[in-house]
């Protein structure tokens, strides 16, 4: 009975919703309105053609969805001044109650009316470009709630008061091009939720020592004046959106030790001497140019720096510090060979050593064993040639080594088996060639070893079964073959033996294999009986037998074991259709892809090696990927978008190419799996991934799934995900969309970004899903209907605009599922919160005396009463149906 009362409140919260759509303003706000429209009509944007009846029409006027109450009000370039009716338009402002936003700017007020500060409530806040003189007023100091205050482009004077630390919710502080003096305040830095804050051309600061806005939203450029503050010890600045050059005046900071700005857009040339006061310089993950000076790395007390990830061409500087201790310059375009810097006593004290990803040329130095605290060594993805010195060997700090996509040739060396706490070894791409020593057992503490993609060959030592700590084991691509006796039992990535010479029945030995989800043997000799043990191994993801020799009748496995088999032509199958791939007959090779199969158990364990070694994963090169990618044949594929912009964007081969790699998953749902495409034009679209072999959504053959698809690419609402194209497989339907920024309604309300959605949004957002539903359900095709609605299927093209997506999985009822995502917009909960389903805690917490308002989120309601009231609406007007 409580279910069904439940179903029937919340059927009626759907139709609150859509009563409220049609509502009209409150007539006091349309009185206020139109007292101020006759108040101030001769010296502004209005006039007499206005739609007096209609406020929410007039330029500058923003009111809620359902046209009930007025949020923001813009009287920019309104000509108001200080006389202008004795601030009688202040006054008829104060009287908006539910205004959220207030814009001031552009006018000529020389002061600000008292009236208007001590009767409001708005979050956003515009007085820029007026006339305002003295100090900042401390009446703005009771403003806690504020998240946009502009007070640039006026004539302040004097220091920032301390109480401007205290606007805990400030997204946005801008005092640019005032005459203020003085140093910022302290605590400043901390704010959770500053994005944009602009002191341009607005203060002399020189007493500052410390400035750190990392992971914010600055944008524009580091002033060049910068090197006037000449106290400062600290400049921290990653992960904006600053770009332009960087100034040339941050080298004459004496006093500057830590300059870190990564992650930005900053382009070109690294200035020179910026490294002559620095202990440590991050400039990665930007878009510089040009070389590295030569003095960069020379100054005497130079600890780290980080060049990573940018344009720089040229050389490595041949003189380096010999206090350095990390040195990043991979990802880049740099030239020529490894230099030797120093030797003996005067080598650097390098523990962190990465120059991956370039174009280095040459032998790695033998040199490289006189730096004895050396942890991590990434030479990756260069072209390197000559051997693997063995001295590094010698080197007993060393936790990760990636030699990686290279041209070294030679023999595997032995020493390397010394390195009692390596983590991580890669010399997978390049000539190695003898046997694998059996040495390399004696690596207690190894978790990943990759080999694949040499000439080695010989057997796989017996002595690999110790290796308790191993979790993948690339050997694919060799010569290897022979007996496998022995195999590390606690592998769980994955264990690749394709394309070498191992023959003989499929070794027993993998049957201890229980937490493994990759197994590649594909392209070896392996011949007999498909072993049913296979079937057994309960973590298995994937299982890749194709181009054997494998006979007999193939054992059922589990449905979610992606199996193949192609190759294998006296093979039989239990009365069923044979795989998928019986008919390619093509060579499958899982390579670097199979271990980005795995991608949430790398993920785990990378960071844990990560913390040791390198903060930084590299990826693999575009170019060789394609020799390892699990493309999926297209059966057909159509553009169904008559849009000429996305016709002439889109690329379905690109498409599928990005929906061949784990790296591009942006999103998982229950039925369907989210790829982001960035196609040759630079747009990016969603590849989603819908496998229909699911008994839930079975919808039969390929023909009638196309009929679908027809169907559903024929609908228009902005509310509801419609697909662009598709492409078809044996096994799956992808589809594609537009891209969207924000995420799911999930992410964005239950994630960092909940303090973002005030309820103007929310409410936005819940009136967006109404429309999207009723357009669903009365559809003249017939009603489409949502499997799994949730806030997991409803994505955000902005915090205002949600699209309903997964529509093509449609079977099933909505109403309830529309209930609770209204629930968790009104309260900020999830679906299960505090043990219990959020409906019925809902329920419980509505029995209780004044603990009604409790059900509210109150970092929406606490801002005004308006928001409060609107909030409670929705549940009071179900109040007695859902507490019976």
């Amino acid at each position: 009975m409580s279910s069904y009362i439940l179903l029937i409140s919340l059927q009626f919260f759907f139709l609150i919703i859509v009563h409220y759509a049609s509502c009209q303003l409150q007539p006091s706000q349309l009185t206020t309105m139109n007292n101020l429209h006759k108040l101030l009509q001769n010296n502004s944007k209005w006039n007499s053609s206005q739609d007096l009846s209609n406020p929410c029409s007039w330029t500058g006027v923003t009111c809620t969805p359902n046209g009930s109450s007025i949020t923001s009000l813009s009287l920019s370039s309104f000509s108001l001044s200080d006389v202008v009716n004795d601030y009688s338009w202040s006054s008829l402002v104060c009287e908006i109650e539910t205004l959220q936003s207030l814009d001031l700017s552009n006018n000529h007020l020389a002061s600000i009316p008292p009236l208007l500060l001590a009767s409001l409530e708005v979050l956003n806040l515009n007085f820029s470009s007026n006339r305002l003189t003295g100090l900042l007023p401390s009446f703005l100091s009771g403003f806690r709630s504020l998240r946009v205050l502009d007070l640039s482009h006026n004539s302040f004077e004097g220091v920032i008061p301390d109480w401007i630390t205290e606007y805990g919710n400030l997204s946005l502080l801008d005092l640019s091009y005032n005459r203020l003096n003085g140093s910022i305040p302290l605590g400043i830095d901390q704010f959770s939720n500053l994005q944009n804050f602009f002191l341009e051309r607005s203060m002399v600061i020189t007493s500052l020592k410390q400035f750190a806005a990392n992971y914010n939203r600055f944008t524009g450029q580091i002033p060049n004046d910068i090197g006037q503050l000449t106290g400062l010890e600290q400049l921290l600045l990653s992960a904006n959106l600053l770009t332009s050059e960087i100034p040339n005046s941050i080298a004459r900071i004496t006093t500057l030790k830590r300059f870190s700005a990564n992650q930005n857009g900053f382009t070109g040339a690294i200035p020179q001497g910026i490294t002559r006061y620095l202990s440590n310089l991050d400039l990665s993950y930007n878009n510089l140019n040009g070389s590295i000076p030569s003095d960069l790395l020379s100054q005497p007390n130079l600890l780290t720096v980080d060049l990573s990830f940018n344009n720089l061409e040229g050389y490595i500087p041949v003189n380096a510090s010999k206090s350095l201790f990390r040195l990043r310059l991979g990802s880049n375009r740099l030239r020529g060979e490894i230099p030797v810097w120093s030797s003996g006593n005067d080598a650097p004290s390098l523990a962190y050593l990465e120059l991956g990803y370039s174009y280095l040329t040459g032998l790695i130095p033998p040199e490289l064993r006189l730096y004895k605290n050396l942890s991590l060594l990434d030479l990756s993805h260069n072209n390197l040639i000559g051997s693997v010195p063995r001295d590094l060997g010698d080197l007993n700090k060393l936790q990760g080594v990636q030699l990686d996509h290279n041209r070294l040739s030679g023999e595997f060396p032995s020493e390397i088996g010394g390195l009692e706490i390596l983590v991580k070894l890669n010399m997978s791409w390049n000539l190695l060639s003898g046997s694998i020593p059996p040495s390399l057992s004696r690596l207690e503490m190894l978790t990943n070893l990759d080999l694949q993609v040499n000439n080695l060959s010989g057997q796989i030592p017996d002595s690999f079964g110790s290796m308790d700590k191993l979790l993948e084991l690339q050997l694919g691509g060799n010569k290897l073959g022979g007996v496998i006796r022995s195999l590390p039992t606690k592998l769980q990535i994955a264990l690749n033996l394709s394309s070498n010479n191992f023959e003989g029945p499929i070794p027993d030995s993998l049957n201890r294999l229980t937490s493994l989800e990759v197994l590649d043997l594909s392209n070896n000799l392996f011949s007999g009986g498909v072993p049913s043990f296979l079937t057994q191994m309960p973590s298995l993801t994937q299982i890749l037998l194709s181009n054997n020799l494998l006979t007999g009748l193939v054992p059922r496995f589990n449905p979610n074991v992606n199996v193949s088999y192609g190759g294998n032509t006296n093979l039989s199958f239990p009365p069923s259709s044979p795989p998928a791939d019986w008919k390619n007959k093509k060579p499958v090779s899982v390579g670097i892809v199979v271990a980005s199969t795995a991608a949430v158990v790398v993920l785990m364990v990378v960071t844990v090696v990560a913390v040791i070694v390198s903060r930084k994963i590299h990826r693999v090169n575009d170019n060789e990927e394609s020799h390892h990618s699990s493309q999926p044949e297209v059966i057909k594929s159509k553009l169904l978008t008559l849009n000429v912009i996305h016709r002439t964007n889109l690329d379905l081969a690109k498409a599928m190419e990005c929906a061949g790699h784990p790296s591009s998953i942006v999103l998982k749902t229950r039925f369907s799996t989210y790829y982001k495409a960035v196609m040759p034009s630079g747009m990016s679209y969603f590849v989603k991934k819908v496998n229909w072999s699911d008994k839930m959504f079975q919808l039969g053959s390929h023909d009638l799934i196309e009929q679908e698809l027809e169907v559903i690419g024929r609908l228009r609402n902005s509310s509801v995900m419609i697909p662009l194209a598709y492409a078809l497989t044996v096994d799956s339907a992808y589809l594609l969309y537009e891209f969207t920024d924000k995420g799911t309604l999930f992410y964005v309300l239950h994630g960092s970004l909940g303090n973002c959605l005030d309820w103007t949004n929310r409410y936005s957002i819940a009136i967006g899903v109404a429309n999207g539903l009723a357009f669903l359900h009365g559809c003249p095709s017939g009603s489409v209907i949502l499997l799994d609605l949730s806030g997991k299927a409803v994505m955000l093209k902005s915090l205002n605009e949600p699209q309903i997506g997964d529509i093509e999985l449609a079977k099933a009822g909505n109403v309830y599922s529309f209930g609770v995502i209204l629930l968790e917009l009104l309260t900020g909960k999830t679906a299960v919160s505090e043990g219990s389903e959020l409906a019925k805690w809902v329920i419980a917490k509505s029995k209780e005396k004044h603990k009604f308002d409790q059900i509210l989120d109150f970092t929406v309601s606490q801002p005004s009463q308006a928001i409060r009231d609107q909030m409670s609406a929705v549940l009071k007007n179900d109040r007695g149906k859902v507490t019976s």
